[in-house]
This record gives C-alpha cells, sequence and structure tokens, in this order.
C-alpha cells in the first residue's frame, strides 16, 4: 500500500549557490503533516508554483526521512550560465509518496 501527502511552501534565496555537496546550512525543513510508518522509503517531488524572477529556479532536496525532508531553492548554475544562488520568492509545491 502506498501512502501520499502534499504540501506547500513559499521559499526565496538569499545566500550564494550551494557549490559543496553536504552543506545543508542554508536549506531549510519541512516537516509532513502526519509521519510516514517508520521504515518507509519516502520519495520527495516537488515542482516550482509561480513565475516570480527571469531566473530559472533550481529546488534541491536532502535528507528525507518518514517525518520530513530539507529543501533549499536557489537558480540553476549550468553551463556557460553562472547564476549568483539568489532568487525572488517562489511557491514550491511538493508530493511525497511511499515507494
Amino acid at each position: 500500500m502506498s501512502f501520499i501527502q502534499t504540501g506547500k511552501i513559499d521559499l526565496r534565496s538569499d545566500n550564494p549557490i550551494e557549490t559543496s555537496g553536504g552543506n545543508t546550512s542554508t536549506f531549510t525543513r519541512v516537516t509532513f503533516p502526519s509521519p510516514f510508518p517508520p521504515g518507509a522509503n519516502v520519495v520527495v517531488f516537488p515542482l516550482t508554483q509561480t513565475f516570480n524572477g527571469p531566473e530559472t529556479p533550481g529546488i534541491r532536496v536532502h535528507d528525507v526521512t518518514n517525518t520530513g525532508f530539507l529543501i533549499r531553492l536557489n537558480e540553476v548554475y549550468a553551463g556557460a550560465t553562472k547564476s549568483d544562488g539568489k532568487h525572488t520568492t517562489e511557491t514550491i509545491g511538493w508530493l511525497a509518496a511511499t515507494v
């Protein structure tokens, strides 16, 4: 049996782009409305719901557990396009499910 929960959060980034793996000091903790069963394998699918800045926002998710996850918004950093990481407030919708 699968379990699904959804939610949304308003995020902005006032910090430079994160280029070091594992540095989650600028992430925000999201707590699920109800914990998933202990030992459940949970996946999180985030999606930008708004279009408030001209740059493309990037979403990073980390440390998904049965009680919540960490999330960070920054601008996309790829190829010749070098972002400073700062981005205005966007609404991020998320869906969490067991697999």
